[in-house]
């Protein structure tokens, strides 16, 4: 963020992804929905953007045209103007954009800021990390794997207008590290603790099927693994599959927001209204000495 007045300031930001299926066109879309959401977890307003494209030499002229047919499309939705681009030979697929976004400075978001009893609301359903691994597999149905494609194609951009009337004390993306993993990272740098319960987490419909059937990923095993000695789970929750969404690495995810005690219901119900299925998830506490910093119960 770079402050150019008392009254703007801009956001920029980048990020690229690989393939998570094959659909050129969703992927782009997808792509780009991924890297505007940086702008919108900094509380700003998506202006223009670059493409970035990493493309193997093989790669058919018409699905390079319909990735970035794909991201343009993203983009006017988001009112983002996507003004060029670089591309470069990669034996691997690439995609996604540089975007510069505007703030006013007094209303720029930040992952600090949390305050004991802030409520934390998150405002996508966790799981596409889960569906992409299945959907590799053949574990998961084409019309399920919609669900998925469709939560990652959803731009942040409605749930940070509403939740803007609720001055958010913090805020981010929950995207490759999961969810332990950006909670996490406000709760260090607000030096708070948080408090999460299970049962309110979103869930895509058939994340808890996925993870019960084992599905996973190295993304999950490494996020669980730089997390787990600032994790406590409740003994009854043990052994329930749903812990692992927790750590799922998302694409596109949903932002996390903590907002002032009490008004986290009405965020909730204001986002639902918009047809995003968001959950009041948990609240901070004040620091402790002996615990880990985040406790399922």
């Amino acid at each position: 963020m770079v402050r150019l007045s008392d009254d703007l300031a801009v956001v920029t930001t980048a990020d690229f992804i690989t393939p998570p299926f094959d659909d050129p066109a969703a992927f782009g879309a997808i792509a780009a929905a991924n890297a505007l959401s940086d702008v919108y977890a900094m509380g700003g307003v998506p202006v223009c953007a670059i493409n970035l494209c990493a493309f193997p030499r093989e790669l058919a002229a018409e699905a390079a045209r319909q990735i970035l047919v794909g991201a343009a499309d993203k983009a006017r939705e988001a009112g983002c103007s996507i003004v060029g681009g670089h591309t470069v030979a990669s034996p691997e697929l690439f995609f996604g954009l540089s975007v510069t976004g505007r703030v006013a400075p007094a209303a720029i978001w930040r992952n600090q800021g949390l305050q004991p009893g802030d409520e934390l609301v998150l405002t996508k359903p966790l799981g596409t990390g889960l569906y992409v691994g299945a959907a590799r597999k053949g574990l998961v149905s084409a019309e399920a794997l919609r669900v998925a494609i469709d939560s990652m194609r959803t731009l942040n951009a409605g749930a940070a207008r509403l939740a803007a009337s609720f001055a958010p004390h913090a805020a981010t993306d929950v995207t490759g590290f999961g969810f332990c993993g950006h909670a996490l990272g406000m709760a260090r740098s607000s030096d708070v603790d948080l408090e999460i319960t299970l049962d309110t987490v979103p869930l895509l419909g058939e994340a808890k099927r996925l993870a019960l059937a084992g599905v996973t990923c190295r993304g999950e095993r490494d996020n669980r693994a730089a997390t787990q000695h600032e994790v406590t789970i409740d003994a009854a929750l043990a052994s329930d599959p749903r812990l692992r969404v927790l750590y799922d690495p998302q694409t596109s995810g949903g932002l996390l927001l903590g907002v002032a005690r009490g008004r986290g219901r009405a965020l909730v119900s204001a986002l639902a209204g918009e047809g995003l299925q968001a959950g009041l998830v948990g609240k901070a506490t004040s620091i402790t000495s002996t615990a880990p910093r985040l406790r399922v119960i």
